[in-house]
């Protein structure tokens, strides 16, 4: 069972065994120009994303779904969620963007006012400054408690939901309070609701998440093809991407200032975290050059792969020379430490005007 408001995956191959995702790199050789994280097998799964190939071929309307929860500091690894609404609204897809304020209070206790001002300090100004188009025509956010089309269709599809239907995808119990029980129902209307009417009627959409949220994915895929008769809906796709590594190994968390890179910290602390992360360094300098490092387990590599470095050649150069030992991890930090200087300075230099163009959003 996966809990989508605490599961820290590692194991993916287990997971897509286990839960059915397919491979994405069985379809990214039918997308033109793939982003970075589609050919770095960062997006490494998928579900029905055929639907989402012939609408990037064919021209059709397609919509991209997605939402935060605001319950903390965003951190460099949500920044891949707003990398892949940069690409598919660049392919000509509507963007819908979910404020989860009652998904927040139901599961976390945080306060409507708390919600937005999170959203708005932690979150839509740094998805501006990082060059999402808010301010386009097919670009749409909202708060669930402001959102009354998702708040009707959850209520309607609550008629086709069983109690024990529920327990056995999110493992509730008699623990468990009936907010937080309703809001699956929420996460599935934000998923579905751009294909009602008022949105342009049934059209694919595309729901990039963590594998954490597939329990809300199989549940709206479900329910979409219990409302077909009723709204024309069409089953959702979805592309699940990899978890960073946090900066002490384990997983990235929003909770853990010493794990996390924040988009709001000063350049100072953000390279100071980068050059005492750890890395896939050996334990001394004489075993480094013998046997060379381990990029697949370094916290530094994971950051110039995921957001760093364009170039596919020169990640591979470095991969190279650290399995070789010919680079050392002090080097490897003291580059990162730079480049995440330089993406920091930039959002910063960008911060003031997207919180005018934020405030105006909500």
């Amino acid at each position: 069972m996966i809990d989508p408001w605490g599961s820290s995956i590692i194991d993916y191959d287990k997971l897509t065994q286990q839960f059915g995702i397919k491979a994405f790199g069985d379809v990214v050789g039918e997308i033109e120009d793939p982003s970075k994280l589609m050919k770095r097998g960062i997006i490494f799964g998928q579900r029905d994303y055929k639907k989402i190939t012939d609408a990037l071929k064919n021209g059709d309307d397609f919509a991209t779904m997605t939402g935060m929860m605001p319950s903390g500091k965003m951190h460099i690894g949500h920044k891949m969620v707003v990398d892949q609404l940069k690409w598919y609204q660049q392919k000509g897809s509507d963007i819908f963007l979910s404020i989860a304020d009652m998904e927040a209070y139901a599961a976390r206790g945080i306060s409507s006012v708390k919600s937005r001002e999170l959203a708005l300090e932690e979150y839509i100004i740094n998805y501006i400054a990082l060059g999402l188009d808010v301010e386009a025509d097919n670009f749409h956010i909202y708060l669930q408690s402001q959102n009354d089309d998702v708040k009707d269709l959850a209520y309607t599809i609550g008629r086709k939901v069983t109690f024990s239907q529920m327990r056995s995808i999110y493992g509730f119990d008699n623990s468990t309070n009936v907010a937080h029980i309703y809001t699956p129902l929420l996460q599935v209307a934000d998923i579905l609701h751009p294909q009602l009417e008022k949105y342009g009627g049934p059209k694919s959409v595309i729901v990039p998440v963590g594998p954490d949220q597939d329990p809300h994915i199989r549940l709206t895929r479900d329910l979409a093809s219990k409302f077909n008769d009723e709204y024309g809906f069409i089953e959702p796709s979805a592309t699940f991407h990899r978890f960073m590594t946090g900066l002490t190994g384990d997983k990235m968390s929003s909770s853990d200032p010493k794990s996390a890179i924040y988009l709001t910290d000063s350049i100072k602390d953000a390279t100071k975290k980068a050059k005492s992360a750890k890395t896939g360094g050996r334990e001394s300098l004489k075993e480094q050059k013998e046997l060379g490092g381990e990029p697949d387990k370094c916290s530094i590599y994971e950051l110039l792969v995921y957001h760093l470095v364009d170039s596919d050649d020169e990640l591979k150069d470095l991969k190279q020379r650290c399995l070789a030992g010919e680079v050392l991890c002090g080097e490897c930090k003291n580059c990162a430490a730079e480049l995440l200087a330089d993406m920091l300075e930039d959002v910063h230099s960008k911060t003031d005007e997207a919180r005018k163009i934020a405030e105006k959003l909500l």
